[in-house]
């Protein structure tokens, strides 16, 4: 199978209701991570803070193109695609302040979150390393006849593993139902694009493993759902994986400790006016929305981030007791490890 490269995808139209949903994740996402800053600020953090200020767009118009029971394998500045598929602020919350009360109990701490049973597989900080997970998602899928897809996120650096191009070549070959997502945020913590690949265009690579190669404004969040649900919609349906490369911008640093003084000035402020959600507010206001209805999505999601930090400060630390089966390995019952249930689609395949 040959594919050539689509063009740059951008939206044409506004669905009101798919647009203020999109507003109400990344405006959430967003607040908890304004929040998470100040808390930084105030000591009131115990390790590291990553944001995605400026990507929100990516993970969350992307996962609300999954269907309950598919599988998203995100990044660290993926929170919105946390919070579509069910981790609560207070979860998420607690996870930062290494609390009980949200999947890991306390035992790992901030970006690592996921639960396989609302179908998120908790990041991997090596990068791609979740990629070749989610091959096996896609395998296994199409080995048991599942009507599940597996989405997955990474960024531009990730592109130069070879586990990266491993696991493309094998999803081509083999024809999984996965959707793969590049995050191209324009630097790979301090290197920026000319030093990574020679290249202008990463989704150029999916022509040479047999697949179709998608570009779109990632900050964007209309043209990016759009993008990803036509992917998945063609891998649900046997048409292999689709490779799709996001084009933004990292406005901070690699981590709060990191002051990006390496980016150009100049670039930052070009990707801030073109910031995803005051993009999106613009365009749910041409298209008729009331500004109030807005401002209360705002107001709501703002109230929503301060009960959960109060919930979070107030949970109870992880006890040190407890065997080593019960906190390193997975217990003998695969009951509290199961997926969401999958469609069949017709049955194992050979």
């Amino acid at each position: 199978m040959t594919a050539a490269k689509q063009k740059p995808r951008a939206a044409t139209n506004t669905d009101v209701d798919l647009g203020l949903s999109l507003l109400h994740w990344m405006d959430l996402s967003r607040a908890i991570e304004d929040r998470l800053h100040v808390m930084k600020r105030q000591g009131r953090l115990p390790g590291r803070l990553v944001s995605g200020r400026g990507q929100e767009a990516i993970p969350v118009g992307a996962t609300l193109a999954l269907e309950a029971h598919d599988i998203v394998c995100p990044l660290h500045r993926d929170l919105g695609a946390n919070l579509v598929k069910g981790i609560t602020p207070t979860e998420f919350l607690c996870s930062y302040l290494w609390k009980t009360g949200h999947p890991s109990q306390g035992r790992d701490s901030d970006v690592h979150i996921g639960d396989l049973r609302r179908g998120i597989y908790p990041m991997i900080s090596h990068l791609p390393d979740s990629w070749p997970v989610a091959l096996g998602f896609g395998m296994a899928s199409t080995r048991l006849g599942l009507d599940r897809v597996t989405l997955a996120f990474c960024g531009d650096g990730a592109t130069s593993t070879g586990a990266w191009h491993e696991t493309l070549n094998m999803s081509a070959v083999f024809r999984t139902p996965n959707v793969w997502v590049i995050e191209n945020n324009k630097y790979a913590y301090s290197t920026p694009l000319a030093k990574q690949y020679a290249i202008t265009s990463l989704a150029d690579r999916a022509a040479a493993y047999g697949m179709p190669g998608v570009e779109v404004d990632g900050n964007d969040a209309i043209a990016v759902h759009e993008t990803v649900r036509q992917a998945v919609d063609r891998a649900r349906g046997g048409g292999g994986p689709t490779l799709i490369e996001a084009h933004t911008m990292r406005i901070e640093g690699h981590a709060v400790h990191d002051d990006a003084s390496y980016v150009p000035k100049e670039l930052i402020a070009e990707w801030k006016a073109r910031d995803p959600i005051d993009a999106l507010r613009g365009r749910l206001l041409a298209a008729g929305v009331e500004a109030e209805r807005l401002e209360a999505i705002a107001a709501d999601n703002k109230a929503a981030v301060g009960a959960a930090v109060a919930a979070a400060e107030a949970a109870p630390q992880p006890e040190p007791s407890g065997s080593e089966e019960q906190e390193v390995y997975a217990p003998p019952s695969a009951g509290d490890w199961v997926l969401p249930p999958a469609k069949d689609a017709g049955g194992a395949r050979p």
